[in-house]
């Protein structure tokens, strides 16, 4: 019986290394010559002024920006279930950055997620997105990478575990979840919905964040922004799937995205703060106003017939009714740190000051996103002007925190509510 079992786990070894095998084959990609890094007047300043404004959509600062760190130079440590993965330098140094890559080999990086060296890259840089970007459009991002102040900066190296760290087995990945092709425009559909799904699935990648991965880091087929886990946060359901009161209309979601506060769904923070304020702060407004058509038909907002005149007034209604029944810990903690910024005394919801019933962190199925700000604020820096709230991480424990969120997760939303919160709290403050 013994000997079976072991004849049967070395067929299978055997047969997963001739796939691998196969499908390294398969994608085997040569290095590609280096060149002389071109000087910064070969390329017309039209041309570099666009490729910032699709670096600000791409987020690619985010990423590729250590903190303390130059613009761009890399070191950014990206957690990931198989180990830290750390950005690479994409300043034009020889050395260290892209300085002596051609439009090709930035091209092919982009678009097939491999380096210039032939190495296929980890799919934490997202090609599978960036591979629906225009050659125009690449083009711009590589003139304006390749005029930036070459920073000589090596990137720490990554802990992802053997045999893990072996690139061929990329190519295995790619074989299972990576479909390269072109981005096709939809007929049926306008202009500014066809231009908002180009920036959301390609460029700005938005689906990377917004859709659950499964076990091999893939995105969910099937599954595009049903809202995921990251990083500590909880980027919430694009799709009629969202939990907030009030449906995620077209004018909301360009107020959202163009000033980072809505006075009915809340306000950006987090790693969304910087999507919106550092990163599409440069995007003209027709690309914005195409973002919201595209999501807004993501959402079905138009579907959705909601009074949202008598939700307010009923979301209010409740939020002026505090329970301190039972001696009720989590209400006596709203009355001494919220209420009096969060009480919305003459009916009116406002953006500055948020409205909790309709708040999108009360309402979503992970307490990530209200466990984060009640712990460490929104400082001035991270959101829109006017907006600034003091964290309680070093006034309150984890029990009062996880007291609080579910007072509120209680008396402002009609969801269910959410459990082990305590545990929540204590990994979200050790940032685990």
């Amino acid at each position: 019986m013994l000997k079976k079992i072991f004849t049967g786990l070395l067929l299978s070894l055997a047969l997963l290394i001739v796939a691998a095998l196969a499908a390294y084959l398969y994608y085997w990609r040569p290095a590609l010559a280096p060149i002389d890094p071109p000087a910064a007047t070969a390329f017309s300043p039209q041309v570099v002024e666009r490729g910032r404004i699709l670096a600000g959509m791409g987020n690619c600062a985010a990423c590729h920006t250590a903190r303390d760190g130059a613009d761009y130079a890399g070191g950014h440590g990206l957690a990931t279930p198989f180990g830290t993965i750390y950005a690479t330098n994409i300043t034009p140094d020889r050395q260290t950055g892209i300085g002596r890559w051609s439009l090709a080999a930035f091209q092919r990086a982009m678009r097939e997620g491999v380096g210039r060296d032939g190495a296929h890259l980890y799919p934490v840089f997202p090609y599978t997105h960036f591979n629906l970007v225009s050659e125009a459009d690449l083009t711009a991002l590589y003139a304006y990478f390749m005029t930036r102040p070459p920073v000589y900066a090596m990137a720490p190296a990554n802990s992802v575990p053997f045999p893990l760290n072996l690139r061929p087995l990329q190519a295995g990945w790619k074989l299972l979840f990576f479909k390269p092709a072109p981005f096709q425009l939809d007929p049926a559909q306008g202009l500014d919905w066809n231009r908002g799904r180009y920036l959301a699935e390609g460029l700005a990648h938005c689906a990377a964040c917004h859709t659950p991965r499964n076990a091999l880091g893939a995105e969910l087929a099937g599954s595009p922004y049903l809202g995921a886990a990251i990083d500590h946060w909880y980027a919430p359901a694009l799709t009629s799937a969202n939990t907030a009161p009030l449906p995620w209309t077209q004018d909301e979601l360009y107020a959202f995205l163009r000033t980072g506060a809505t006075a009915l769904h809340g306000v950006a923070a987090g790693p969304m703060s910087a999507v919106v304020h550092e990163g599409m702060g440069a995007s003209p407004d027709s690309d914005i106003r195409a973002l919201s058509v595209y999501f807004a038909g993501v959402a079905g907002a138009e579907q959705h017939q909601v009074d949202t005149d008598a939700v307010v007034k009923a979301g209010i209604a409740r939020s002026q009714r505090v329970s301190l029944v039972d001696n009720d810990r989590g209400a006596s903690l709203y009355v001494a740190a919220c209420a009096s910024c969060h009480s919305n005394s003459d009916g009116r919801p406002v953006a500055l000051r948020p409205e909790l019933s309709l708040n999108s962190a009360v309402s979503a199925p992970d307490p990530a996103n209200l466990i984060q700000v009640i712990l460490h604020g929104i400082s001035k820096d991270a959101a829109m002007p006017g907006v600034l709230m003091p964290g309680f991480a070093a006034s309150l424990t984890d029990n009062d925190v996880a007291q609080l969120a579910a007072y509120l997760r209680r008396s402002r939303s009609h969801q269910p509510a959410w459990t082990n919160l305590e545990a929540a709290v204590a990994r979200t403050r050790a940032g685990k």
